[in-house]
């Protein structure tokens, strides 16, 4: 099945952004907003793009299109004046059978996407949680097809999401229509068709018109992009909340590797520092707790995760958990019966990270949603350091061995119970 993306407006409400820019190219948290679209598309086999732009964006579109290897149709509309209708019209040497018409500026979730290749007709929101219901365009439905359509309609049903999976007989129509008028906008295309509606209501999705819309958009993206599973107690309620702060601030001018290297840095900073100054030490561990979180975020909000970045990431963790409780040991002087706690206490935190890891190496799933108890577990590494950060505050080095070599080897050994328990059950 093939996509025709309308990509013919200058997008003039975007200010400078769209001067030189086509606005479907303009980078919303790190990715190109055509990018998203087109990208989740191909995974759900669309497997050939059609773009409708204007000559002044050709040259934009083509190296865009070629840099990420998407199989295309460039069309040129040269009368963008005439309407987005036009240009659809323009396609209609290109498709066949059925098709999807998406708009380059529209930003939507991967679940909304998903859910909307199942429908046909036009794809509408009775909710709109995430788009302006001022700006956007409404629909009247009659028995199950729109009745009327437009942004001035003060009684409607549900919100145009610009989504459409149509048949190619809607050419017959536009074609009719063409003959009568100079300027056709889709709007009038689907208002002559009765056009059937899909629902697909409360999910995200935004026109992209203005400034403001990219910085809303942006936002929801890096909440959307939190990893959810795996997280602990102090994830969830205190380095969430700083992490996506800096994740927003930096999405479109860092790398995810540049974010997790950072990181690194700081936890072997704050392992140097916390021989010399545990509170110093701990803060800066806590520091990289919550740093730890902004790579993940960045990758998944830009679309640019990687099995290799989680990887890399988990191993410069381990390296970070061992030097600074090292240095908390050597500041501490501990006597040989103390060295045994400390060894119980390094291990420890290594195994819990090890029981997790080895069971998605041996059943090639998530231990979290494999095992939905393993989220009540106390002792994940947000968890330890928090405790560290606080033990080191209040100057009782001693007790962060003692409560860690206690409570890493009672997860793990619970972590085997949980497993053992799984496995045991029928199928």
């Amino acid at each position: 099945m093939k996509a025709v993306i309308l990509a013919a407006g200058l997008g003039t409400r975007m200010g400078k952004l769209s001067k030189e820019t086509p606005k479907g190219l303009i980078k919303v948290a790190g990715r190109e907003i055509l990018y998203r679209t087109m990208k989740i598309l191909e995974m759900e086999g669309i497997d050939e793009f059609v773009i409708i732009t204007n000559p002044l964006y050709k040259e934009k579109f083509e190296e865009f299109l070629r840099k990420n290897n998407f199989r295309y149709q460039l069309v040129i509309n040269e009368f963008p004046e005439r309407g987005n209708g036009y240009s659809l019209y323009l396609a209609r040497s290109y498709v066949s059978g059925r098709f999807v018409v998406v708009m380059s500026d529209h930003v939507y979730e991967e679940t909304f996407i998903r859910k909307a290749l199942k429908g046909k007709g036009l794809v509408v929101d009775r909710e709109g949680k995430f788009t302006n219901t001022e700006e956007a365009t409404k629909v009247k439905i009659d028995d199950g097809r729109v009745a009327d359509i437009g942004k001035a309609l003060e009684e409607y049903d549900a919100l145009d999401t610009g989504f459409f999976v149509l048949e190619r007989d809607i050419f017959e129509i536009i074609e009719k229509l063409i003959r009568e008028k100079e300027k056709l906008e889709l709007a009038e295309i689907v208002k002559e068709a009765g056009l059937e509606v899909f629902e697909v209501s409360g999910l995200f999705w935004m026109d992209i018109d203005t400034p403001e819309d990219i910085k809303k958009a942006k936002k929801f993206l890096i909440r959307n992009a939190i990893k959810g599973s795996g997280d602990g107690v102090i994830s969830r309620y205190l380095n969430r909340r700083i992490s996506t702060k800096i994740s927003e601030a930096l999405v479109d001018y860092v790398e995810p590797i540049h974010m997790t290297l950072f990181s690194f840095v700081v936890g072997i900073i704050a392992a140097v520092v916390a021989f010399i100054s545990p509170p110093i030490g701990g803060l800066l561990y806590q520091l990289n707790s919550i740093l730890d979180g902004v790579d993940g975020e960045i990758a998944r909000a830009a679309m640019k995760t990687s099995k290799f970045g989680g990887y890399f990431d988990s191993i410069l963790d381990r390296y970070v958990d061992f030097f600074v409780l090292l240095a908390l040991a050597l500041h501490l002087h501990p006597n040989i019966w103390g060295w045994m706690v400390v060894s119980l206490a390094i291990f420890g935190s290594a195994m819990v990270s090890y029981s997790t890891e080895r069971y998605k190496g041996e059943y090639f799933v998530d231990i979290y949603k494999a095992i939905p108890q393993m989220k009540y577990l106390f002792g994940k590494r947000d968890e330890r350091i928090f405790l560290t950060m606080v033990l080191c505050l209040i100057g009782r080095i001693e007790l962060i061995f003692i409560t860690l070599a206690l409570i890493t080897h009672i997860r793990v050994f619970a972590t085997v119970y949980l497993v053992q328990k799984k496995e045991k059950l029928p199928e």
